[in-house]
């Protein structure tokens, strides 16, 4: 029976390119997860787009002499072209700057306004004195009056978890320029959180089986829920639909409210642009659909805390109760899937400090599939995960060309040369039935890892498979039963068979490969679809052109199942799937790579 699955993908902030890191953390394993899904019979729907308000865009923008209209243009196609490449399949890969983005997000506003989950507030905000902006809490720093962290935030602190004000840091001062903050009285809407504390502490008490680092963060929050500011003084972003604030040229939704938004706005847009302007209801009305949020573990508590809480208020379930708003009840997060920090020399990715891999260089230089395939058995999945070019080297020579490229290779290459077709099995005997025993019943293995996001685990089992083919190749030897061609043609089918079944089990791994396997084996038409950019125009802003990530993937051949091979289709002469590196490479990395010792 299918199930829709809504994919939520966090939206990488659009004030430069993005790292690998960056891309560890919510792009590939989203990826991974919507393309088994998508092979598995579900229905899937992965969303996401550059979030582009807020003072950092702003800042950026300072810095290149342009608007922040124009600041996000420029990295918003960057990033388009960066995810692209990396094939990550999005249903709808948008931006917050929409019209319709606006729009939803002032309703969602409204509700919890109505149903009384936002309050006015006069608190004190930090501007700079220099420049006379107000700062975001997020770019004020000081010592953590708590836990004496001397890097906490001005919105949270990372050591302790503890929400927090920008006013009460120790020694603050501004991450942009290191002067002491100025402090104000201003007035804004707030987030009455402590209106979750019952209702979110018993929807959090039913997900026992969230990864423990999502789980044991967020309950640890519930305790000490705060109001949280939901605007902010500035010129970039929504502004607030109420009278009295919509005209003010300095009042926006804070961006962290507004892009945790995204996510259901991004379903609304895909929807207006399908056709049906309701079919966003199949994954946010039906209480049968399945959600999972993708994103790295500093955006836990947004996606744990707040925008459950955010969509309890808008359905009138918050602990005072109230009415649904204009979307009717809208579905919680089934699961939140948080990766660990990917690490280079021990240090977190950071473009300020020169420790960072652009994703477009790592594609130039070595392709999409190599990436994706490091990040999923060598990714921060459960622990913060160095990176290191040695790894990389070995991990892309050892596993993707001298096991899987080979076993593809050799393969292929023998029954296209004796037969130039999948030849006819005669007589399989035990080692052939057992070999494709083993690679059909790893479907179940790795679709049961897959479906609980262990990807690791799932690219195990393929490769398990993997090097039991090579295995029984080596230990059969086709290659010298030229006077026994029946028995060759036997071995040539079954090693054929599995390569098709490790290629499906790969598929989600390995998307652009996984094409090329399956035409080398006789195939046609697409495989594994990939996304395609195009320039759309905004369907609430005239003249506005927006780029967009789209495609379709209803087409697709690739299924989740062991698929008998056709004998006597015709077999195409394969190329190497993957070039092997240069091991010195694994010494210092590319010219271009940072040097971290």
């Amino acid at each position: 029976m299918s199930t829709s699955v809504l994919t939520a993908v966090a939206w990488p902030y659009a004030n430069g390119p993005r790292h690998i890191g960056h891309v560890s953390g919510f792009g590939v394993p989203s990826d991974v997860f919507s393309r088994y899904q998508r092979m598995a019979g579900n229905r899937v729907l992965m969303v996401s787009g550059t979030d582009e308000h807020g003072t950092p865009i702003t800042v950026q923008a300072d810095n290149e002499g342009l608007t922040p209209q124009q600041t996000a243009d420029k990295y918003t196609r960057q990033i388009d072209e960066d995810l692209r490449g990396l094939g990550l399949s999005y249903d709808l890969f948008t931006r917050t700057s929409t019209g319709n983005h606006a729009e939803v997000t002032q309703q969602i506003f409204l509700a919890l306004n109505r149903n009384g989950y936002v309050v006015p507030k006069t608190t004190r905000g930090a501007i700079s004195p220099s420049t006379g902006r107000t700062l975001p809490d997020r770019y004020v720093e000081g010592t953590c009056p708590i836990c004496g962290y001397e890097f906490a935030r001005g919105d949270q602190c990372d050591n302790c978890g503890n929400q927090l004000d920008a006013a009460e840091l120790i020694n603050p001062h501004s991450r942009i320029n290191g002067e002491t903050p100025k402090f104000v009285e201003t007035e804004h809407y707030f987030l009455d959180l402590p209106a979750f504390t019952k209702t979110l502490g018993d929807w959090l008490s039913t997900k026992n089986d969230w990864r423990p680092n999502v789980l044991n963060f967020t309950k640890n929050l519930i305790d000490d829920m705060r109001p949280r500011p939901i605007t902010r003084d500035l010129d970039w972003g929504v502004k607030i639909p109420l009278d009295g604030w919509r005209d003010q040229s300095m009042k926006r939704f804070y961006v962290w409210f507004d892009a945790v938004i995204g996510y259901f706005s991004a379903s609304v847009e895909w929807a207006r642009r399908s056709g049906n302007p309701d079919a966003w209801q199949e994954w946010w009305n039906n209480p049968d659909a399945r959600s999972y949020y993708f994103m790295g573990k500093d955006n836990i508590t947004f996606h744990a805390q707040i925008w459950p809480a955010l969509l309890l208020g808008h359905n009138g379930e918050g602990d005072h109760g109230g009415q649904a708003g204009k979307y009717g009840k809208l579905h919680l997060p089934d699961e939140i899937v948080s990766s660990e920090f990917l690490t280079m020399s021990g240090s977190k990715f950071s473009t300020s400090r020169g420790t960072v891999i652009y994703v477009h260089d790592f594609l130039r230089e070595f392709g999409p599939d190599a990436l994706r395939y490091f990040i999923s058995v060598a990714g921060p999945e459960t622990q913060d995960t160095d990176f290191t070019w040695d790894e990389f080297v070995r991990r892309t020579n050892f596993e993707l060309a001298n096991e899987w490229g080979n076993l593809v290779n050799r393969s292929i290459s023998m029954a296209h040369k004796n037969v130039g077709a999948i030849p006819r099995p005669d007589a399989p005997t035990a080692a052939d039935e057992e070999l494709k025993e083993l690679s059909r019943k790893a479907f179940d293995v790795a679709g049961a890892h897959l479906q609980r996001s262990r990807f690791k685990a799932a690219a195990s089992e393929a490769m398990r498979v993997v090097t039991a083919a090579n295995r029984y190749l080596s230990d059969q030897e086709p290659w010298k039963l030229k006077d026994d061609p029946a028995r060759r043609d036997s071995v040539l089918h079954t090693a054929l068979q599995v390569v098709s079944d490790a290629n499906t089990l790969l598929t989600p791994f390995l998307p652009h490969s996984a094409q090329k396997v399956h035409e080398a084996l006789g195939g046609t038409g697409v495989w594994a679809a990939q996304p395609e950019l195009q320039e759309v125009e905004d369907l609430d802003i005239p003249g506005r052109v927006n780029p967009i990530l789209t495609g379709d993937y209803a087409g697709e051949a690739a299924k989740w199942e062991s698929t008998p091979i056709e004998v006597g289709r015709p077999l195409q002469k394969p190329t190497p799937l993957f070039t092997k590196l240069d091991p010195k490479l694994g010494e210092d990395g590319p010219e271009w790579a940072p040097i971290t010792k």
